[in-house]
């Protein structure tokens, strides 16, 4: 889609910057925010945002990648250092980025659609999109871009060639609203619903209901539903409202429903005097609430009911992640394939863009359903797109594509259809490759993700990247300005995988990675991480693949000081870096404070090594009743490594904070921080709400559903007895997967269908047995063993472990399943 081009000059004006401009002939029409995720370098407007990190830091590196143009906050920042480069200088980097969108989004007379709420924001939006894509050329919000930052990227891809837009916003606090009302100004709002969600962040729920309708109050239509408004006492906006309810007085007032076929769910309410009923494919409670409100906006839109019955029967279920699986041939499979534009495919490009663990990156694209768009002007969006991304290899498939085959200057492959593909699938070698899937839903790009994925245990342990990504910057938020990050990603990054973690630590800029033995080490190497890396348990047998993969290592006792030394003599090598280990109070690895005297003697002889960083481990940071202790250790640390650095004469980095010392012990910072089981959402600071995202859920699935008596026994040695007549299903899951034998006997809980069901005999070596009497069931339901629903830190709890032992514990053959949402 041809985008407006705005001169440097014209972006001036409208944000009200200072400036240094060399090349007013500069046209914009792509704004960055991310030094990672570059594009179109050519026309690309940098915004450095304020955060944790400078990011003016970054423009160095963002200048080398060929963008010239940066809108900066800095007002001492050296501009002469950049010739031929353009900045526009101004207080509030944001909100700059804000007035160009709303400036942007001025320039446009059709219909746009605002929707806001506490939960289904991103799915009411896409089945809209669904819904009203045969009269619209519609742009949305790609994925959940509903921030302070999201919002005006979003407003941004707006253009002539679109009819309407249905932008998604979202708010945590009180005083949000109100600049993204001025970005979107919603000729049509929608409110989904008023939840739990990000209450922390407003005194009341009324404050709350305040602050969401503000992006309302220009609104010609408000659709929402009386039900979660009730008590609240302000105006409500708009100056037409529809309302929608269940069995109350509205606009739609939907008054029967009834489950048909274990799948489908069909509606019957008033409208305008009359009977109006639909079908949707969807039972669960959320998804019927959700396609309600879609409903209620196309009646609201003079939708004929008929119509809209026809379109929601028809509403496909909403993926709004990217699943990595374990392929074939030594490949990773980034599975996108269930919906597709320009957007989306931007950001898929960028995670394929940050796998460093195979020699090539090869994308398969389906064509692009956008109605009413020149497709030589698409594609050669596309083709410009595929250049800026590293990407090595595009398969195309569809008639579109295929017919614009020219434009693709990488090395390239073209089909007709999915079938097509398929059939020529031995002809396509994959080795060694991450494989990018990005089909539309109706090129059936499932049908390619099954012939390229392995086939394994259908148990699976999936990993939220985003979820993981926002513990981490949780923890970041925690830090003082300078101090840097180590992620702990030995055994297996927790259970939760290797260089899928670390290629994102990476990609986020951590500073060191930990692991336990060289041969994590090894591993991540080999799958292209180039950060530092730290080896635990590091000996003399190990020293030669230390050394050969540039690993750095532990240094905790004089045994292994004087042989790493020795090997090191060897082969002619000064100031490896290394890392010395000193035992504060954990007294199990490190040098005792009466062994540091020595310690210096043997490092002032030699120029073998360097001290990279001294370090020490926290006892019982978590534990209120140890704190005298742990302030004693981190006392002990601060006085140990002060004397240690005096003698050598020069500066080190200095950690002995672990995940919960981040949290409870500011004083404990120095140099760098060890995060570990934080980032993944466990932390025993944080007894109760915490501000942690879980990021690994454990599922599995029913194999077969058994009626018994009263009486009859389940399971080896028959431990376990129905007391009355019932019903058992078997899950695909046992001590062998590791899940421990002693969460059978009623001790473990699953959940099934938001159903929490105990776990009935004793668990056997590849599958257990769950007590489902008097809940609906069927065989191939989904099973969660751990999640959000059950903690993994309860099912630790109830049988006297920790979550470590439970994450760490999942067998190998459970697969691996790891998205971004």
């Amino acid at each position: 889609m041809s985008h407006k081009l705005y001169t440097i000059q014209e972006i001036q004006a409208i944000i009200h910057a200072d400036g240094v401009i060399n090349h007013p002939e500069t046209s914009i029409r792509t704004l960055s925010i991310d030094s990672r995720k570059l594009t179109d370098m050519e026309h690309a407007l940098f915004f450095a945002l304020k955060g944790r990190r400078n990011s003016h830091d970054f423009i160095t590196d963002i200048y080398e990648s060929g963008i010239r143009s940066f809108v900066i906050y800095d007002k001492e920042f050296n501009v002469s250092a950049f010739p031929d480069a353009n900045f526009l200088i101004v207080d509030d980097t944001l909100k700059a980025l804000q007035l160009l969108a709303a400036y942007h989004r001025s320039l446009f007379t059709y219909p746009v659609i605002a929707i806001t709420g506490s939960n289904g924001k991103t799915i009411v939006k896409e089945w809209l999109y669904q819904l009203l894509s045969p009269e619209f050329t519609v742009i949305r919000s790609p994925k959940s871009y509903n921030s302070q930052i999201g919002v005006p990227l979003s407003v941004w891809q707006m253009t002539d060639e679109h009819t309407l837009a249905i932008i998604e916003t979202g708010i945590s606090k009180a005083g949000e609203m109100e600049a993204l009302e001025k970005i979107v100004k919603p000729t049509i709002g929608i409110l989904t619903n008023i939840g739990e969600a990000h209450n922390e962040g407003f005194s009341s729920t009324e404050e709350k209901i305040e602050e969401k309708l503000k992006l309302f109050e220009n609104c010609g239509l408000f659709i929402y539903s009386p039900f979660y408004l009730r008590g609240y006492t302000g105006t409500i906006p708009g100056r037409t409202q529809f309302t929608w309810c269940h069995h109350a007085k509205a606009d739609l007032d939907v008054w029967g429903d009834e489950i048909l076929e274990n799948k489908y769910q069909f509606l019957r309410g008033e409208f305008k005097g009359g009977e109006v009923q639909c079908i949707i494919p969807f039972t669960d409670h959320a998804s019927v609430e959700n396609a309600i409100c879609c409903w209620a906006t196309m009646l609201a839109m003079d939708y004929n009911p008929e119509i809209s019955d026809k379109r929601l029967e028809k509403l496909l279920p909403v993926r709004m992640r990217l699943e990595m699986k374990t392929g074939n041939n030594n490949c990773s499979v980034i599975d996108d394939s269930y919906s597709l534009d320009i957007s989306s495919l931007t950001i898929a490009l960028d995670f394929l863009r940050q796998q460093n663990q195979h020699v090539k990156r090869t994308l398969i694209l389906s064509d692009i359903p956008e109605s009413g768009v020149d497709p030589a002007n698409l594609y050669e969006q596309v083709a410009r797109l595929l250049e800026n991304k590293d990407l090595d290899k595009l398969i195309g498939v569809g008639p579109m594509i295929s017919s614009n085959s020219d434009l693709f200057k990488i090395e390239s492959r073209f089909f007709d259809s999915t079938e097509d593909l398929l059939q020529h699938l031995n002809e396509l070698p994959f080795f060694n490759e991450t494989i990018l899937l990005k089909g539309a839903r109706a090129f059936g790009f499932e049908k390619i993700s099954r012939a390229l994925t392995q086939k394994v245990h259908e148990t699976v342990l999936e990993i939220n990247l985003n979820a993981l990504e926002n513990n981490l910057n949780f923890y970041k938020s925690l830090l003082n300005p300078g101090v840097k990050v180590m992620a702990m990603v030995k055994a297996f990054s927790y259970g939760s995988g290797s260089f899928e973690i670390a290629n994102l630590l990476q990609f986020n800029k951590i500073d060191y990675l930990a692991v336990a033995f060289a041969d994590e080490g090894v591993t991540l190497r080999k799958a292209g991480i180039n950060l530092p890396i730290m080896v635990m348990n590091a000996d003399e047998l190990a020293f030669e693949t230390i050394i050969q993969h540039k690993l750095e290592p532990e240094i905790y006792n004089f045994r292994v000081l004087e042989n790493f030394i020795d090997i090191l003599n060897q082969k002619n090598i000064e100031q490896y870096p290394v890392h010395i280990k000193i035992d504060t109070g954990m007294h199990r690895l490190g040098f005792m404070d009466n062994e540091v005297d020595a310690l210096l003697d043997l490092i002032h002889n030699t120029d073998a090594i360097e001290v990279k960083s001294a370090f020490s481990h926290l006892v019982g940071s978590e534990d209120v009743s140890l704190d005298d202790f742990t302030d004693q250790q981190i006392s002990s640390f601060a006085t140990i490594t002060d004397k240690i650095e005096k003698s050598l004469g020069y500066k080190f980095i200095r950690h002995i904070a672990n995940t919960s010392g981040i949290s409870r012990w500011k004083q404990a910072q120095f140099d760098m921080v060890r995060l570990g089981i934080g980032l993944y959402g466990i932390d025993n600071a944080y007894q109760e709400r915490s501000p942690l995202e879980s990021v690994a859920v454990l599922k599995t699935s029913v194999s077969q559903l058994k009626n018994l008596k009263a009486g009859e026994s389940v399971g080896y040695n028959r431990k376990g007895v129905l007391s009355d007549d019932g019903t058992i299903a078997t899950v695909k899951i046992g001590y062998a997967d590791g899940y421990d034998r002693r969460l059978g006997n009623g001790v473990g809980q699953m959940s099934i269908n938001g159903k929490i069901v105990p776990v009935i005999g004793n668990v056997c070596m590849d599958m257990c047995m769950l007590n489902v009497s008097g809940i609906d069931v069927k065989e191939g339901d989904e099973v969660i063993v751990f999640g959000k629903d059950i903690k993994i830190e309860k099912v630790a709890a109830d049988i006297g472990t920790i979550a470590y032992e439970l994450l760490t514990g999942i067998s190998q053959r459970v697969k691996r399943v790891y998205f971004s949402e």
